[in-house]
């Protein structure tokens, strides 16, 4: 039996707070540190070559990193404040610098079917392709590099600090991802071969062929479905919905774990036409298995005339997912509620037990119900 302290489930309760930009102390020391020098006299960035970005006629440089395919200009960043054109050379801003970095249940992120009761060390940059307008870590996603007090990180730190930390798992969370995808890249890269897990937390906003390059190096990935309609998406993200549609088919395609988040916000994205649709596409295309999470929202940044998410709502569309066959769906961001629990399909036993961020019993074997037999999906050691 896995029990976490008290203080962990607590601290889970405030799953509403904005992220402010912290660092585990200690875990990174100077010698570690990397550092890239900037010409001028600039703010302290992490100045890196940018990849899949392609020149253009007249000095442009076209990023084929996220579907919105920004044309920057000389001396011009593209949408995610983060990614610039200095003179024709393409050069990410947040290369080995972090802005956050903490010890966090995996159950945290969420992921319910990778390595449950155990740690990831959880770390971000600045900066977000998306702008949405009820993001719970605004201070740090919608700023620039220079305006979020950051400190150096080498992949050879954060590996030290991840066995210190007795993290077998490293997170990369919090802001979006994407955005600093060579220094994810890097990271994992050196990490995966030396027995740490990498997995990612993201709206899912990427092309195909950065994805693709970077899943070797991956062991989950989790995608926050902000809602199913081209409407919200343009409405509340500045973004697309199809893009997202197409990364979590891409990771079908690969074979890499996933799992599906689900932000249900009153009047906006909780209604049953759309959730059911979400529902069975899910069904359809990604199968009966992928884990998806109905999380409670929380007023925050440009939504505050919202309530709370009736826990009601919550478990009417949970049992609308299940009518359409997902075989797990959990309710998030409400501690104790049974639904935070994983069951067999088989049985209907209770194979994990949670309240928040707390694992009770589990009753598994090699991946399967301790009590039918009946596999259970998921990355289990």
């Amino acid at each position: 039996m896995h029990r976490r302290r008290l203080l962990g489930m607590l601290a889970g309760c405030a799953c509403g707070t904005s992220l402010a930009p912290r660092l585990l102390g200690g875990a990174l020391r100077a010698q570690d540190a990397i550092d890239f020098a900037m010409p001028g006299g600039e703010p302290a960035v992490g100045l890196a070559p940018a990849r899949f970005g392609e020149p253009l006629p007249g000095g442009e440089i076209l990023c084929r990193l996220c579907p919105r395919e920004c044309r920057i200009a000389d001396m011009a960043r593209g949408y995610c404040g983060v990614r610039e054109n200095r003179r024709g050379e393409f050069f990410t801003l947040v290369h080995g610098r972090v802005c956050s970095l903490h010890a966090d249940p995996i159950e945290k992120k969420p992921f319910f079917h990778f390595l449950p009761g155990t740690d990831a060390l959880s770390l971000a940059t600045p900066g977000c392709n998306l702008a949405c307008r009820f993001c719970q870590n605004w201070q740090i996603s919608q700023f620039r590099p220079e305006q979020v007090p950051t400190r150096a990180a080498s992949p050879e730190a954060l590996l030290r600090a991840a066995r210190d930390q007795g993290a077998p798992t490293l997170a990369y969370t919090y802001s979006e991802p994407t955005i600093f995808y060579e220094y994810m890249r890097d990271i994992a890269a050196y990490t995966a071969p030396r027995g740490i897990r990498n997995v990612v937390v993201s709206n899912g906003y990427i092309q195909e062929r950065p994805l693709r390059e970077l899943a070797p190096h991956l062991s989950a990935y989790k995608v926050d479905l902000k809602a199913f309609t081209e409407e919200f998406y343009a409405r509340q993200c500045n973004a697309e919905l199809a893009p997202v549609l197409a990364t979590l088919e891409t990771l079908k395609s690969i074979g890499l774990w996933m799992e599906i988040v689900v932000l249900v916000i009153p009047t906006l994205n909780d209604d049953e036409a759309s959730n059911q649709a979400m529902f069975r596409w899910i069904r359809a295309t990604l199968g009966p298995e992928v884990p998806l999470h109905l999380t409670r929202f929380h007023p925050t940044y440009k939504i505050l005339n919202l309530p709370r998410t009736p826990v009601p709502t919550l478990e009417r569309l949970h049992a609308l997912a299940r009518a359409e066959g997902l075989h797990y769906v959990y309710i998030g961001n409400a501690p104790g509620h049974p639904t935070e629990s994983t069951y067999c399909p088989g049985c209907g036993a209770r194979v994990i037990e949670r309240y928040g961020y707390v694992i009770g019993a589990i009753a598994l074997d090699a991946g399967r119900c301790r009590g039918c037999g009946h596999p259970i999906p998921g990355v289990w050691s």
